[in-house]
């Protein structure tokens, strides 16, 4: 992805005439009347859609699973672990995208008022060509920046309304009304499935180069093949397409649907299956779930093979990979010079199944409490580091017992594991940390997998049709987990437990999140889930103590959230601010 290193430096030299974009209120106008911005110039309105993309808070993993009953974190100035012991108010919010996905949506609705006045290159055809692209690209990103505010900060009023945000559609300057109410949280639904729409009619299905003419989309009109590549080939591999925007739909509708918000609009699970089945069936549905795709992070050989902008089969959109060792050196054990800053709890490590695909709780399980990593999940030793196990470039044996002699035991150092667990998801193990000898490895952070994809479907498609339903599609809630759990290794005896959940709409819900909680562990989905969900938000986070290799589960942390806060605050200084702003029930 080189031409992204590339845009991003024209981004970052005509940009910063407007880096003041929103604040004061007064530059809004200011950047494109100054002597800076020639009108026409194609180099400035660029510069504001890249702006949109460099705003994206997709860009590494945030780790909110520190919040949850996922993980706590060593490090006692993280801000999910405050949020998680009562310290989260409407002007101390870890999760607030108000600045941010507003500041993107201006330069958004600054990009769609210029694109028609810039001749972006000396071909009319051409010209005419990356306008209707960039507008695409504009609506798209415009939706998923309206989607992240609804997850962060819809919610209901003091009336019982569920409301969304305002729904800010045209560039904002000296004289506008900044003073706007919050939209239902239906319109904002309509208007995020009307942007992604335009994206999807204006972009194409993937940035590639064509062979021949042949291939062109009608939608494009006559045009040489060419010119076809030059504004749509595989030199924008990295950039939104109408498949990318498909997928956000499909994460869009998944929210609404959800039990914190179905009463608040019209979105149905419906919607939300067959949203996720237009994007599997262009891979060919359950055949195209990735062989690999549960350790996508350590398929070295894969990552290190990536052509620029190229996705591996589990990837549908992804950031450029860079060299680099900063999760290692956050999350590797003391022992392999780490500081092991977030560690699973025990919570997370008992909702692995046992191999046979029993729950350890079920007597048909064959679980020993003395013996708990024995033939268990193949995920759980590959996402969480567990007492006795090997990690780092040598392979090296990690203890973890409270009564090991090394720093990587249980509350030994500042940069121990509180619960007896370390992070092993995310992490290459071909890192070396030794400051004698360090390494870089390559990295990559995913928008958008194809598991989740996967797990959108099987969650909306039971709900709205039963584990066994498909709907207008030809696979159903069953057939995708059983595909995601035999490709972890689960339940190679025919998996009883699910044969047995098919037949229960409530039992293969229960089984559906489990999925959905492992295979996206780590990855910033839980704590957004459990509050989708209207699912409990205090269970305490536990771990394991473990002297003379006898394990003890031992209580790590209390979860202190209140009700209300399945929906987070609107900004405090915001609603200071403008009296037309209601704040969501609970919060001050």
């Amino acid at each position: 992805m080189k031409k992204i290193v590339f845009v991003l430096a024209v981004w970052a030299m005509v940009s910063t005439g407007c880096k003041d974009l929103i604040e004061p209120a007064i530059e809004n106008n200011r950047t494109l009347d100054s002597a800076a911005y020639v009108p026409g110039d194609a180099r400035f309105p660029y510069g504001i859609l890249l702006n949109g993309y460099n705003r994206l808070p997709t860009n590494g993993f945030s780790f909110n699973d520190v919040a949850t009953d996922d993980a706590v974190s060593n490090d006692k100035n993280n801000n999910f672990l405050k949020m998680a012991n009562g310290q989260w108010t409407a002007n101390n919010n870890p999760i607030d995208q108000w600045t941010n996905s507003y500041a993107a949506i201006q330069y958004l609705n600054i990009m769609l008022g210029e694109i028609d006045k810039v001749k972006w290159t000396a071909d009319e055809k051409v010209s005419k060509l990356f306008a209707t692209r960039f507008k695409g690209e504009a609506y798209g990103l415009r939706a998923l920046f309206f989607f992240y505010l609804l997850r962060s900060h819809a919610g209901v009023a003091e009336g019982g309304q569920l409301l969304g945000v305002p729904l800010v559609l045209d560039p904002q300057g000296t004289t506008s009304n900044f003073n706007l109410p919050r939209a239902s949280f239906e319109d904002c639904m309509k208007q995020i499935y009307s942007d992604l729409e335009k994206a999807e009619s204006l972009l194409p299905l993937d940035f590639e180069d064509i062979a021949n003419a042949s291939q062109i989309p009608a939608k494009y009109g006559s045009i040489g093949r060419e010119d076809y590549n030059r504004v749509f080939g595989s030199a924008f591999r990295g950039f939104l397409t109408a498949r990318i925007a498909m997928a956000i739909k499909a994460k869009a509708a998944l929210l609404a649907a959800s039990p914190a918000y179905a009463s608040g609009n019209t979105t149905t699970w419906a919607n939300a299956a067959d949203n996720a089945a237009r994007v599997l069936n262009l891979k060919g549905g359950i055949s195209g779930l990735a062989s690999n795709g549960a350790t996508w992070y350590t398929n070295t050989a894969e990552i290190d093979a990536l052509a620029d902008g190229a996705n591996p089969p589990e990837i549908l959109w992804r950031t450029n990979w860079g060299l680099n060792r900063d999760l290692e050196q956050a999350n590797f054990p003391p022992t392999l010079f780490g500081s092991g800053r977030i560690n699973p709890t025990q919570n997370l490590v008992d909702a692995f199944p046992m191999a046979n695909g029993y729950p350890i709780t079920d007597a048909a399980s064959g679980y020993n409490a003395a013996k708990p990593y024995d033939n268990r999940d193949p995920r759980l030793k590959a996402f969480v580091l567990v007492n006795g196990a090997t990690a780092g470039p040598s392979g090296t044996a990690i203890n973890t017992a409270a009564d090991g002699t090394t720093n990587d035991a249980l509350n030994k150092v500042e940069s121990s594991t509180r619960t007896g667990y370390y992070l092993r998801k995310l992490l290459r193990q071909d890192v070396n940390l030794n400051p004698n000898s360090p390494n870089n490895q390559k990295h990559y952070t995913p928008h958008i997998r194809y598991t989740e994809l996967f797990l959108i479907y099987a969650e909306a498609a039971n709900e709205a049709w039963g584990p066994l339903g498909t709907g207008s599609n030809s696979y159903s809630a069953y057939d995708v987990i059983k595909a995601i759990r035999r490709r972890a290794g689960v339940g190679t005896n025919g998996d009883p437990y699910l044969e047995a959940a098919a037949g229960n709409k409530e039992s293969m819900r229960a089984l559906i999140r489990n999925e959905r909680r492992l295979e996206l562990s780590f990855e910033g989905f839980r704590f957004w889930d459990l509050r989708r969900w209207k699912a409990a938000l205090n269970e305490q986070a536990k771990g394991v103590s473990i002297r003379n290799n006898v394990p003890a589960v031992i209580a790590v942390e209390e979860r202190l959230f209140q009700p209300f806060m399945n929906y987070g605050p609107i900004p405090y200084g915001e609603v200071l601010k403008f009296s037309a702003l209601e704040q969501n029930s609970g919060w001050r």
